[in-house]
């Protein structure tokens, strides 16, 4: 890929960035950037805060770039407010530059409310730490985003919201019990592909986001007590410090598609591949 440049859109607001920098050392905007990085180092990449209501980078316009992504936040798209009506606005301005798009979690709801979808909260509750049995679906099995994927697969995860209508014309790739996992559709001139789940997440990730959320945790039955919740996050970073360490990928039931870094980060990788490098 020839330097082709991204626009990361961080959607999360300047508090929550702080307390993952102080966990982590990078927040949502940087992680992400990190792993566009490893997976090509000539990405040329702008971060915007959009839900604070920055701006693009002087004498920068949508068209400029090559591919936009959009991260995970801790806003709610039905709570409302600037910093969502902001990344909705600027979602909508993608599509009509039809600048191809990705988005996880928070990205894959924003870009869904932009084009006439409609998020709620989830009525079965939390999603935390890794989403069991995401299964494609036929379309799935036929879409260049999951071209290497497993059928059948784990991934990292923290959502307590779903996609309850895709957008019209959209095509639904996968799902599992906790329902839409991943979607694409086009809306006005751009394209989207998007994924409910994390792959930009390591297990460092989503320690750092079981300590961040703590008690809530705990009060919403995913840990019996302050003290498993602990025991979990040391657990993933013994797995971030040594990924093959057999014991725990089966204690905690995961497969080669979190284990295996290539097949966590292949979405993102194909859509680079597919679109942005197109482009």
């Amino acid at each position: 890929m020839n330097e082709a440049r991204i626009l990361i859109i961080d959607g999360n607001v300047a508090e929550i960035r702080a307390r993952q920098v102080a966990a982590l050392g990078y927040d949502s905007g940087n992680g992400y950037a990190r792993v566009l990085h490893r997976i090509d180092a000539s990405l040329r990449i702008d971060i915007v805060a959009a839900a604070d209501g920055a701006s693009l980078p002087a004498g920068a316009a949508l068209n400029d770039y090559d591919g936009v992504t959009m991260t995970g936040s801790a806003l709610n798209i039905y709570n409302g407010g600037a910093p969502v009506t902001r990344q909705v606005e600027l979602a909508k301005a993608v599509f009509a530059a039809g600048v191809p798009f990705f988005g996880s979690c928070w990205g894959l709801q924003v870009a869904v409310t932009a084009a006439g979808g409609e998020v709620r909260a989830n009525p079965r509750g939390r999603e935390f730490g890794f989403a069991r049995r995401i299964l494609q679906s036929e379309a799935g099995r036929r879409h260049p985003m999951f071209a290497g994927k497993p059928p059948a697969f784990e991934a990292p995860t923290i959502h307590r919201d779903e996609i309850a209508v895709l957008p019209p014309g959209a095509v639904l790739l996968a799902e599992n019990d906790f329902g839409i996992q991943a979607a694409s559709f086009t809306h006005g001139r751009g394209t989207f592909w998007g994924v409910q789940y994390h792959p930009e997440y390591d297990f460092a990730d989503i320690a750092a986001a079981a300590e961040r959320y703590g008690q809530t945790l705990v009060s919403e039955g995913m840990f019996r007590d302050m003290p498993a919740l602990a025991a979990f996050a040391a657990e993933l970073r013994v797995l971030q410090a040594n990924p093959a360490d057999s014991t725990l990928l089966w204690k905690h039931g995961l497969g080669p598609a979190v284990s295996t870094e290539t097949l966590r980060l292949l979405e993102i990788r194909n859509w680079l591949e597919a679109n942005v490098r197109r482009r």
